[in-house]
């Protein structure tokens, strides 16, 4: 572990600006809390806040609502626990008296006297207030689809890289010779999701059954076309191209897969998935999310067309996840096998050959790759390790 102020030249104080209050889902929530926490682990002063015109999910009314209440108390929940009780701020923008966490002077005055603020996964479109920050990061958690939108002239896209002084990419694989992802002149800071390793602890079971992943299965608008061919957002169709996997192998699968069509609900499971919805599972953000992690044997799943074609080298918070859990992740290529070891509890695949071989090699010494998934964790995922480096390759 990095000792607190190893990497620290100064105390800073930094926001951390997202829309896990609006989408209160484990993946989305643990995305922030591990930013959270790796900048609290350096000694920095740190705050979330949430500061949009977007109104949030409420999952108890299955609605979208101007009600934030179900909001404000998951903030609250959520930053208490790791820590942060009073350092949040949730503001329904445009709406009078919808500043829960802090008043809106003090928010306002924190935009003024902070350091650095960390717009993370660029859910939020800076507004004139946003603007007083003295240095301002993007932190692009997923790659290539906005890229694609600037290569064909994206106003919205050119706008909101303008508002910030870096763009910090999961691309990990940006500018490389194999990467194919238009850089628009723009010069990236690559960086990666930190990990909390003390949330996400080490949990070996050798009697687990499934091979497991979580997310969603049939997802549209975000096709893009780019120097005459279409580039997918969708993960369905990657899945299909290995749809047989439960007939060519002995092992199980179950999928916690947000799936809106009974038609491809009925196609999974007559080739042999078996499917539990996350939905619910997501919203137990310090338990049933994590605990489906953790009873899981290991990880199989696909990436993103965009991600795969253009090799933009993005790995996923949710992997990440899975590997200090000490969970072998088994992931469709997208070129992070250029920053990340593979081969012990970490595997790539192109081919459902390359699938099965990694499953037969997880389960003939599945002790060592459980250790091995959570060294890779360790040794690249560490949050404090991650959210150091991002503070000095912008200069902090």
């Amino acid at each position: 572990m990095v000792e607190q102020g190893k990497w620290m030249k100064k105390k800073l104080r930094l926001v951390i600006m997202g829309m896990m209050g609006r989408c209160p889902f484990g993946g989305q929530t643990w995305l922030y809390l591990n930013w959270l926490s790796g900048f609290k682990r350096l000694g920095h002063e740190v705050y979330y806040v949430e500061d949009d015109t977007v109104w949030p999910y409420d999952p108890e009314k299955n609605a979208v609502t101007d009600d934030c209440g179900y909001a404000v108390d998951h903030l609250s929940r959520c930053l208490g626990r790791i820590g942060l009780p009073d350092h949040w701020a949730f503001r329904l923008a445009g709406h009078a008296d919808a500043c829960w966490g802090m008043s809106e002077s003090a928010l306002n005055d924190l935009y003024r006297t902070c350091d650095v603020l960390l717009n993370v996964v660029g859910a939020t479109d800076l507004r004139e207030e946003h603007m007083a920050a003295p240095f301002r990061v993007y932190v692009q958690t997923d790659p290539v689809t906005f890229e694609l939108r600037l290569a064909g002239g994206d106003e919205h896209t050119q706008r909101s890289f303008s508002d910030h002084n870096v763009i910090a990419t999961y691309g990990e694989n940006y500018g490389a010779p194999d990467c194919g992802v238009p850089l628009n002149n723009i010069s990236y800071i690559t960086t990666r999701q930190p990990i909390d390793l003390d949330f996400w602890q080490m949990s070996y079971d050798p009697s687990a059954q499934f091979f497991t992943t979580i997310g969603n299965y049939r997802q549209k608008g975000s096709d893009i076309e780019y120097n005459g061919e279409t580039y997918r957002w969708s993960k369905h169709y990657e899945w299909e191209k290995f749809i047989d996997l439960p007939r060519r192998t002995q092992q199980k699968f179950e999928v916690a897969l947000k799936i809106d069509r009974a038609d491809d609900q009925h196609k999974l499971e007559a080739h042999g998935w078996r499917l539990i919805s996350p939905v619910r599972m997501s919203l137990d953000v310090f338990g049933g999310y994590p605990e489906y992690v953790r009873r899981s044997r290991a990880e199989f799943t696909v990436a993103k067309d965009q991600n795969i074609r253009l090799r933009s080298g993005w790995f996923s918070d949710r992997d990440a996840c899975y590997l200090a859990c000490g969970k072998p992740v088994v992931l469709q290529d997208t070129g992070f096998t250029n920053v990340l070891p593979v081969g012990e509890g970490l595997f790539v695949f192109t081919t459902m050959d390359e699938v099965l071989a990694a499953i037969d090699a997880i389960n003939t010494s599945y002790q060592m790759h459980c250790e091995a998934a959570r060294a890779v964790a360790e040794d690249y995922f560490r949050a404090e390790n991650v959210a150091a480096k991002l503070l000095s390759d912008i200069g902090y």
